[in-house]
């Protein structure tokens, strides 16, 4: 009743209802202009833009892509990513219906679908969509034990050999956006057959599903690295990366450290900005816990580069992405592609209800009650995902074109300008200054920076 008779087309949170109203728009493919002129005060503090060229260019949006995969380091299989994928949502958070309409979405796209911690459950298998495989702190499909969660090898093996190639890509989450440095639990009341088979888990549930606050596989950078090398030989050399919302710069120091030293390292690192979302975290922590996106990103990318490493590491942005322009900027701070979580949530149907921590959404995303789920139809919304996504995609590379660019590639951050006073603008290489290729190992990084990587680290 609030989104229809009393907020305006800039109100509402997470997202206000112009951005909404334009994911449902390219879901249905139907016409996403506006008239009569922006809605947005251009003259506000913090308002965006890219800058055009008097030369536009054309970019195929096929070729809007980024190879993951460093042979270096003994990745055999590369992927080629989109610069636009589903970021990760669990069975269990969300429906089977949504898992199945989400994947056969990406399968139509040629794009990726992260399974979020949940496992990989036979929804994910049976469109045949390209998955990336999120493995959490509590190992679902890859691990044993009830209240401290172990990695198991064979357990591992067993679920990339049962996936028969669709994973093309592990993510390890070290931490997310909405409640970074904090666990879960799933009570075994609510652990069903077919996520108990997804987790491997016992059923019927003889305890609660426990997602510890850390890992229990490695506690330091070099081990981190070592279950990285680890995976990666299992997995027949699939790329292998980290997933974290940034917190102290001093650990983003002490890994890149590590990565150097050891010669070994992800082949990407997924940023979650604090502003990420999840069905449901504690207030504290999704307020006043982590680093938004714009400032992980900038310092993930400046201590890669700093380091010398930021061609064998990609980076993946996520965090309130959901238009052509929020991945452009994101690229021009860095990213190579970004992930989606809310956006393909609405190009399913969400209404913003804010009910996925009730198991009552009404539109059956956010739930695994049956009643409810019944309304989406997978084969209907997997056009709508795949509509969303192709057209967002579409728009990102008209942007990057008008502002005189022929590839992605060659986005930067002087394309992008921010009003940062009344009678000030700044480009986001002003904003965020960039660092020079190497410039950490040398000591001349600018001070700040070097000061963080200089100070001893655990």
């Amino acid at each position: 009743m609030r989104q229809y008779f009393v907020e305006s087309d800039k109100d509402g949170a997470p997202f206000d209802r112009l951005h909404r109203a334009q994911v449902y728009q390219r879901s249905k493919n139907v016409n996403d202009t506006i008239a009569f002129g922006t809605r947005l005060n251009l003259y506000d503090i913090n308002s965006t833009w890219a800058c055009h060229s008097m030369w536009p260019q054309n970019i195929a949006p096929e070729s809007a892509r980024h190879t993951i995969g460093s042979a270096e380091w003994g990745c055999k299989k590369p992927y080629s990513s989109s610069i636009l994928n589903v970021s990760a949502m669990s069975y269990g958070a969300i429906s089977e219906n949504a898992i199945l309409a989400l994947n056969q979405g990406a399968k139509f796209g040629n794009f990726s679908h992260n399974t979020g911690e949940g496992g990989v459950s036979k929804y994910h298998r049976q469109n045949g969509g390209d998955l990336v495989w999120n493995i959490g702190t509590g190992y679902f499909g890859c691990g044993t034990g009830d209240e401290k969660r172990m990695f198991d090898q064979t357990c591992f093996q067993d679920t990339i050999d049962e996936t028969n190639g669709q994973v093309k890509m592990i993510e390890i989450k070290l931490s997310q956006g909405a409640k970074p440095g904090k666990g879960g639990l799933l009570p075994k009341s609510k652990i069903t057959k077919e996520i108990a088979d997804a987790r491997k888990l016992p059923f019927p549930a003889e305890s609660d599903c426990i997602s510890p606050s850390s890992h229990s596989a490695f506690n330091s950078p070099h081990q981190l690295l070592g279950f990285i090398s680890l995976l990666r030989e299992s997995s027949g050399g699939l790329p292998i990366g980290i997933k974290m919302c940034v917190g102290k710069p001093g650990e983003v120091a002490a890994l890149c450290k590590a990565i150097y030293e050891s010669g070994t390292g992800p082949d990407f690192i997924t940023i979650d900005g604090a502003e990420g979302g999840t069905g449901a975290a504690p207030p504290e922590f999704s307020n006043n816990i982590g680093v938004p996106l714009e400032e992980g990103l900038v310092l993930v990318r400046n201590m890669l580069v700093g380091a010398g490493l930021r061609e064998k590491v990609k980076i993946i942005a996520s965090g309130r992405i959901i238009s052509g322009f929020s991945i452009v900027k994101n690229l021009a701070l860095g990213a190579d592609v970004t992930n989606s979580a809310r956006g393909f949530m609405m190009s399913l149907g969400c209404i913003q209800a804010l009910k996925c921590n009730t198991n009552k959404c009404p539109t059956g995303i956010a739930t695994t009650d049956k009643e409810l789920m019944h309304g989406l139809v997978p084969d209907e919304k997997s056009a709508r995902v795949y509509n969303y996504q192709r057209l967002t995609v579409k728009s990102a590379v008209e942007i990057i074109g008008a502002m005189g660019n022929t590839s992605i590639d060659h986005v930067s951050s002087d394309d992008i300008t921010r009003r940062v006073r009344s009678n000030e603008v700044k480009t986001l290489s002003e904003h965020f200054p960039n660092v020079e290729n190497g410039s950490l190992l040398d000591g001349t990084a600018p001070q700040r920076l070097q000061s963080v990587w200089n100070a001893p680290h655990s």
